[in-house]
């Protein structure tokens, strides 16, 4: 499992690895944390007082002294995982639920035609609905979308990177996200 490293501000800034989190504990650059602690890593034991050291590793850390993120200012990278997951697997076109391998990135607008590689041209369709359309406008093929693309927040983004997601870290996550988003299922 993985921890969700925040901004002081409480932005999201990245997944990080529970020892990347203890050695931010141990250099006191966490500010405050949320959830309950998943995991307890053990160091050495002190000479003088006999005690073994201890870190417990909570689920959301926020780090003092980041720098505030500035992804939330921009769109999030486009990869077809995270496309097919804010469409929830679903062909834009046919309306079908599909697997990974049956998918596929269509642009809206061809980009032989203009169209640009971005969140708000590309949806997703089946290799059936997507061979259809071809090279055309989804007016000229007569076929229409079903759902309108969007460009995930950075919160979004966070869930749709397909990482094992605690439920401290999804509750978290979704509290900043639109209820009109999909991944609101």
């Amino acid at each position: 499992m993985e921890v969700l490293q925040l901004d002081v501000s409480g932005r999201p800034q990245a997944w990080i690895s529970a020892k990347e989190a203890a050695t931010l504990y141990a250099s006191d650059a966490v500010s405050w944390t949320l959830g309950d602690a998943f995991r307890v890593l053990r160091g050495g034991i002190q000479r003088t007082t006999g005690v073994q050291s201890r870190i417990d590793v909570h689920p959301i850390v926020a780090v003092r002294g980041a720098v505030p993120s500035r992804a939330w200012r921009q769109a999030p990278a486009l990869s077809n995982p995270k496309l097919f997951a804010r469409d929830r697997h679903v062909c834009a076109y046919c309306g079908h639920r599909f697997g990974f391998d049956e998918l596929t990135r269509e642009h809206i607008v061809p980009v032989s035609r203009g169209g640009l590689d971005s969140w708000m041209n590309c949806i997703t369709a089946c290799r059936g609905c997507n061979g259809h359309k071809g090279n055309r406008m989804p007016e000229e093929a007569r076929m229409s979308l079903l759902y309108l693309p969007y460009v995930p927040s950075l919160h979004e983004d966070m869930i749709l990177r397909g990482r094992r997601i605690l439920a401290d870290q999804m509750d978290f996550l979704l509290a900043s996200v639109p209820r009109s988003s999909r991944l609101h299922g």
